[in-house]
Protein backbone atom coordinates (compact mmCIF):
# COMPACT_ATOMS: atom_id res chain seq x y z
CA UNK A 1 0.00 0.00 0.00
CA UNK A 2 1.12 3.82 -0.70
CA UNK A 3 1.98 5.44 2.15
CA UNK A 4 2.14 9.60 2.50
CA UNK A 5 5.59 11.03 3.01
CA UNK A 6 5.34 14.29 4.11
CA UNK A 7 8.31 17.15 5.28
CA UNK A 8 7.63 20.28 7.61
CA UNK A 9 10.12 22.45 6.03
CA UNK A 10 10.96 25.15 9.23
CA UNK A 11 14.40 25.13 10.53
CA UNK A 12 16.06 24.64 13.98
CA UNK A 13 15.31 27.94 15.81
CA UNK A 14 11.29 27.90 14.47
CA UNK A 15 10.31 25.09 16.46
CA UNK A 16 7.46 25.50 19.43
CA UNK A 17 10.07 23.95 21.79
CA UNK A 18 11.92 26.91 21.51
CA UNK A 19 9.53 29.37 21.73
CA UNK A 20 10.35 31.10 24.77
CA UNK A 21 13.84 31.69 24.00
CA UNK A 22 13.56 32.71 20.59
CA UNK A 23 11.96 35.94 19.66
CA UNK A 24 10.29 35.62 16.13
CA UNK A 25 11.79 39.14 15.91
CA UNK A 26 15.24 37.39 16.31
CA UNK A 27 14.96 35.08 13.26
CA UNK A 28 17.38 36.84 11.03
CA UNK A 29 19.63 36.84 13.38
CA UNK A 30 19.98 32.77 13.18
CA UNK A 31 21.95 31.35 10.62
CA UNK A 32 19.90 29.10 7.78
CA UNK A 33 20.18 25.89 7.65
CA UNK A 34 17.27 24.67 6.10
CA UNK A 35 18.07 24.96 2.40
CA UNK A 36 21.09 22.44 3.12
CA UNK A 37 19.33 20.20 5.00
CA UNK A 38 16.05 19.87 2.50
CA UNK A 39 18.69 19.45 -0.65
CA UNK A 40 20.10 16.27 1.08
CA UNK A 41 16.46 14.96 1.72
CA UNK A 42 15.53 15.33 -1.83
CA UNK A 43 18.71 13.58 -2.86
CA UNK A 44 17.51 10.67 -0.61
CA UNK A 45 13.99 10.93 -2.09
CA UNK A 46 15.58 10.94 -5.49
CA UNK A 47 17.97 7.44 -4.31
CA UNK A 48 14.44 5.86 -3.62
CA UNK A 49 12.42 6.94 -6.05
CA UNK A 50 10.12 8.37 -3.82
CA UNK A 51 7.92 11.36 -4.30
CA UNK A 52 6.77 13.76 -1.05
CA UNK A 53 4.34 16.64 0.29
CA UNK A 54 6.70 19.39 1.17
CA UNK A 55 4.78 21.78 4.35
CA UNK A 56 6.65 25.18 3.68
CA UNK A 57 6.86 27.85 5.90
CA UNK A 58 6.42 31.23 4.30
CA UNK A 59 9.04 32.87 5.63
CA UNK A 60 11.61 30.15 4.55
CA UNK A 61 9.60 30.62 1.19
CA UNK A 62 10.66 34.32 1.47
CA UNK A 63 14.34 33.56 2.15
CA UNK A 64 15.23 30.74 -0.21
CA UNK A 65 12.71 30.89 -3.22
CA UNK A 66 14.96 28.80 -5.07
CA UNK A 67 14.36 25.90 -2.52
CA UNK A 68 10.96 26.04 -2.88
CA UNK A 69 11.33 25.81 -6.94
CA UNK A 70 13.83 22.95 -6.82
CA UNK A 71 11.52 21.01 -4.94
CA UNK A 72 8.66 21.60 -7.78
CA UNK A 73 11.16 21.03 -10.20
CA UNK A 74 11.60 17.48 -8.67
CA UNK A 75 8.25 16.92 -8.78
CA UNK A 76 7.23 16.39 -5.55
CA UNK A 77 4.09 18.08 -3.97
CA UNK A 78 4.33 21.94 -2.08
CA UNK A 79 2.62 22.65 0.41
CA UNK A 80 1.70 25.15 3.03
CA UNK A 81 3.11 25.01 6.42
CA UNK A 82 1.39 28.70 7.56
CA UNK A 83 4.25 31.76 7.37
CA UNK A 84 5.17 32.64 10.60
CA UNK A 85 4.67 28.99 12.76
CA UNK A 86 2.42 30.44 15.14
CA UNK A 87 -0.15 27.97 17.50
CA UNK A 88 -3.40 28.17 15.93
CA UNK A 89 -5.05 28.44 18.65
CA UNK A 90 -2.96 31.27 20.40
CA UNK A 91 -3.34 33.59 17.71
CA UNK A 92 -7.31 33.31 16.82
CA UNK A 93 -8.91 33.65 13.38
CA UNK A 94 -8.34 36.98 11.95
CA UNK A 95 -4.46 36.74 12.69
CA UNK A 96 -4.61 33.27 11.53
CA UNK A 97 -6.31 34.07 8.34
CA UNK A 98 -3.48 36.79 7.04
CA UNK A 99 -0.43 34.35 8.38
CA UNK A 100 -2.11 30.75 5.73
CA UNK A 101 -3.16 33.61 3.22
CA UNK A 102 0.30 35.01 3.06
CA UNK A 103 2.29 31.51 2.71
CA UNK A 104 -0.35 30.36 0.51
CA UNK A 105 0.57 33.57 -2.32
CA UNK A 106 4.07 33.41 -1.59
CA UNK A 107 4.49 29.41 -2.43
CA UNK A 108 1.78 29.88 -5.76
CA UNK A 109 3.48 32.44 -6.82
CA UNK A 110 7.48 30.41 -6.62
CA UNK A 111 6.05 26.79 -8.03
CA UNK A 112 3.17 28.69 -10.60
CA UNK A 113 0.97 26.40 -9.27
CA UNK A 114 -2.32 25.94 -6.81
CA UNK A 115 -0.83 24.87 -3.52
CA UNK A 116 -4.13 22.87 -1.62
CA UNK A 117 -2.65 21.27 1.58
CA UNK A 118 -1.83 22.53 4.68
CA UNK A 119 -0.44 21.65 7.95
CA UNK A 120 -0.58 23.72 10.76
CA UNK A 121 2.46 24.51 13.07
CA UNK A 122 2.67 21.94 16.01
CA UNK A 123 -0.60 20.34 14.98
CA UNK A 124 -2.70 23.08 16.53
CA UNK A 125 -5.58 22.34 15.03
CA UNK A 126 -7.55 21.40 18.34
CA UNK A 127 -10.77 21.39 19.87
CA UNK A 128 -10.29 24.73 20.62
CA UNK A 129 -9.52 25.69 17.22
CA UNK A 130 -11.88 24.13 15.00
CA UNK A 131 -13.32 27.58 13.23
CA UNK A 132 -9.31 26.99 11.73
CA UNK A 133 -11.16 24.44 9.30
CA UNK A 134 -13.47 26.84 7.98
CA UNK A 135 -10.80 29.87 7.31
CA UNK A 136 -8.44 26.97 5.28
CA UNK A 137 -12.27 26.18 3.06
CA UNK A 138 -12.82 29.85 2.66
CA UNK A 139 -8.84 30.46 1.45
CA UNK A 140 -9.31 27.74 -1.32
CA UNK A 141 -7.00 24.65 1.07
CA UNK A 142 -8.81 21.01 -0.01
CA UNK A 143 -6.75 18.93 1.98
CA UNK A 144 -5.61 19.38 6.03
CA UNK A 145 -2.78 17.33 8.31
CA UNK A 146 -3.35 18.76 10.94
CA UNK A 147 -5.01 16.62 13.83
CA UNK A 148 -2.95 14.40 15.61
CA UNK A 149 -5.59 12.13 17.45
CA UNK A 150 -3.17 11.48 20.58
CA UNK A 151 -2.89 13.06 24.10
CA UNK A 152 -0.04 15.96 24.07
CA UNK A 153 0.45 18.95 26.18
CA UNK A 154 0.55 21.01 23.33
CA UNK A 155 -1.98 19.25 20.30
CA UNK A 156 -4.11 16.53 19.98
CA UNK A 157 -7.82 15.68 19.75
CA UNK A 158 -7.66 11.81 20.95
CA UNK A 159 -11.19 10.96 19.97
CA UNK A 160 -10.59 11.99 16.50
CA UNK A 161 -10.60 9.72 14.08
CA UNK A 162 -7.31 7.75 12.74
CA UNK A 163 -7.45 7.62 8.93
CA UNK A 164 -8.11 9.85 6.15
CA UNK A 165 -11.91 11.24 6.16
CA UNK A 166 -13.96 14.08 4.94
CA UNK A 167 -14.50 16.86 7.32
CA UNK A 168 -18.19 18.93 7.01
CA UNK A 169 -18.07 22.32 8.08
CA UNK A 170 -20.52 25.57 7.65
CA UNK A 171 -18.19 26.94 5.07
CA UNK A 172 -18.01 23.32 3.30
CA UNK A 173 -16.19 20.47 3.05
CA UNK A 174 -12.16 19.48 3.44
CA UNK A 175 -10.32 16.07 3.84
CA UNK A 176 -8.51 15.27 6.83
CA UNK A 177 -5.31 13.19 7.30
CA UNK A 178 -4.61 12.63 10.63
CA UNK A 179 -1.14 11.77 12.05
CA UNK A 180 -0.90 7.88 12.12
CA UNK A 181 -1.06 6.29 15.33
CA UNK A 182 -1.25 2.33 16.25
CA UNK A 183 -4.34 0.76 18.58
CA UNK A 184 -2.86 -0.90 21.54
CA UNK A 185 -5.01 -2.78 24.05
CA UNK A 186 -5.03 -3.31 27.72
CA UNK A 187 -7.73 -4.96 29.01
CA UNK A 188 -10.94 -2.83 28.09
CA UNK A 189 -8.27 0.31 27.66
CA UNK A 190 -7.21 1.36 24.32
CA UNK A 191 -3.88 3.58 23.97
CA UNK A 192 -2.71 4.92 20.62
CA UNK A 193 0.82 5.22 19.71
CA UNK A 194 2.16 7.50 17.96
CA UNK A 195 4.22 6.35 15.07
CA UNK A 196 4.07 9.36 12.04
CA UNK A 197 7.96 10.22 12.39
CA UNK A 198 9.16 13.56 14.17
CA UNK A 199 10.03 13.20 17.67
CA UNK A 200 8.53 9.33 18.11
CA UNK A 201 10.71 8.82 14.93
CA UNK A 202 13.61 9.75 16.83
CA UNK A 203 12.55 8.03 20.16
CA UNK A 204 11.44 4.48 18.93
CA UNK A 205 13.50 2.20 17.29
CA UNK A 206 13.25 2.03 13.29
CA UNK A 207 11.34 -1.80 13.48
CA UNK A 208 8.42 -0.73 16.15
CA UNK A 209 7.73 2.11 12.93
CA UNK A 210 8.27 -0.26 10.41
CA UNK A 211 6.02 -2.95 12.14
CA UNK A 212 2.70 -0.89 12.72
CA UNK A 213 2.93 1.01 9.82
CA UNK A 214 2.89 -2.51 8.26
CA UNK A 215 -0.07 -3.65 10.06
CA UNK A 216 -2.10 -0.69 9.67
CA UNK A 217 -1.62 -1.51 5.97
CA UNK A 218 -2.37 -4.95 5.95
CA UNK A 219 -4.66 -5.71 9.29
CA UNK A 220 -6.62 -2.16 8.94
CA UNK A 221 -6.39 -1.65 5.03
CA UNK A 222 -5.38 2.22 5.86
CA UNK A 223 -2.30 4.48 4.42
CA UNK A 224 -0.17 5.82 7.26
CA UNK A 225 1.61 9.25 7.00
CA UNK A 226 5.32 9.97 7.79
CA UNK A 227 6.73 13.09 8.71
CA UNK A 228 10.11 15.07 9.74
CA UNK A 229 11.70 18.33 9.37
CA UNK A 230 15.06 18.78 7.57
CA UNK A 231 16.17 19.86 11.14
CA UNK A 232 16.15 16.41 12.59
CA UNK A 233 18.76 15.12 9.83
CA UNK A 234 21.41 17.77 11.11
CA UNK A 235 22.77 16.64 14.55
CA UNK A 236 25.47 19.64 13.78
CA UNK A 237 22.99 22.58 14.62
CA UNK A 238 23.72 25.09 16.74
CA UNK A 239 22.43 24.46 20.40
CA UNK A 240 19.43 26.06 22.15
CA UNK A 241 19.54 27.44 25.13
CA UNK A 242 16.05 25.81 26.72
CA UNK A 243 14.24 23.82 29.19
CA UNK A 244 15.00 20.02 30.13
CA UNK A 245 12.06 19.26 28.22
CA UNK A 246 12.42 20.93 25.21
CA UNK A 247 16.12 20.00 25.07
CA UNK A 248 15.09 16.44 24.84
CA UNK A 249 12.86 16.51 22.22
CA UNK A 250 14.26 18.23 20.31
CA UNK A 251 17.90 17.18 20.12
CA UNK A 252 17.07 13.39 21.19
CA UNK A 253 18.84 10.69 18.43
CA UNK A 254 19.53 13.71 16.04
CA UNK A 255 22.40 10.71 14.46
CA UNK A 256 20.06 8.32 13.74
CA UNK A 257 17.21 9.93 12.08
CA UNK A 258 18.67 9.53 8.13
CA UNK A 259 19.49 5.81 8.49
CA UNK A 260 16.09 5.37 10.67
CA UNK A 261 14.51 7.14 7.50
CA UNK A 262 16.66 4.93 5.16
CA UNK A 263 15.64 1.42 6.81
CA UNK A 264 11.41 2.27 7.13
CA UNK A 265 11.77 3.70 3.27
CA UNK A 266 13.37 -0.19 2.18
CA UNK A 267 10.50 -1.48 3.67
CA UNK A 268 7.62 0.59 2.33
CA UNK A 269 6.44 2.43 -0.61
CA UNK A 270 5.50 6.72 0.36
CA UNK A 271 4.44 9.05 -2.28
CA UNK A 272 2.37 12.16 -1.92
CA UNK A 273 -0.45 13.22 0.67
CA UNK A 274 -2.40 13.76 -2.57
CA UNK A 275 -1.53 10.89 -4.10
CA UNK A 276 -2.09 8.66 -1.46
CA UNK A 277 -5.59 10.21 -0.69
CA UNK A 278 -6.22 9.87 -4.85
CA UNK A 279 -5.31 6.01 -4.27
CA UNK A 280 -7.71 5.42 -1.61
CA UNK A 281 -10.62 7.40 -3.51
CA UNK A 282 -10.81 10.09 -0.29
CA UNK A 283 -11.57 13.39 -1.72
Amino acid sequence: MLNALTIDVEDYFQVNAFARSIRYEDWDNYPLRVEANTSRILDLLDEFDFKATFYILGWIAERVPGLVREISRRGHEIACHGYAHQLIFAIGPDAFREDVRRAKRILEDLCGEQVCSYRAPSYSITKNSLWALDILIEEGFVRDSSIFPVYHDTYGMPDAPRFPYVIQRQAGSITEFPLTTYRLHAGKSEYRLPIAGGGYLRLLPAQILIWGIERINRQENQPAVLYFHPWEIDPDQPRIKAGLKSTFRHYLNLRKTESKLRKIFAAGRFSTMKAVLQQQSVQ
